[in-house]
């Protein structure tokens, strides 16, 4: 199952807590995924990826597709994601 956080309208502080706290307790479950929606800001992904997906190394990709999220799941039953 999916799991998603929306993030639109959230200041850029909170939505970093906001995200912590919801990959975190995601991530006792073997073989979540999420998807976390930040709209345009790039500024968001960056402080998000940066504070979060990179310090406890969650496997992550932002799709060609859609820009506004970032793609998260569990690396430990996935692997991790390349982007070729």
């Amino acid at each position: 199952m999916e799991h998603e956080i929306d993030l639109h309208g959230v200041p850029h502080h909170e939505a970093v807590m906001d995200t912590e706290d919801f990959l975190l307790r995601l991530s006792v479950n073997l073989g979540f995924q999420a998807t976390i929606i930040t709209g345009n800001s790039f500024r968001l992904q960056k402080k998000i990826i940066e504070e979060i997906l990179d310090v406890y190394k969650f496997s992550y990709y932002i799709p060609s597709n859609n820009l506004g999220i970032i793609k998260v799941r569990d690396e430990r039953v996935y692997g991790k994601i390349s982007i070729n």
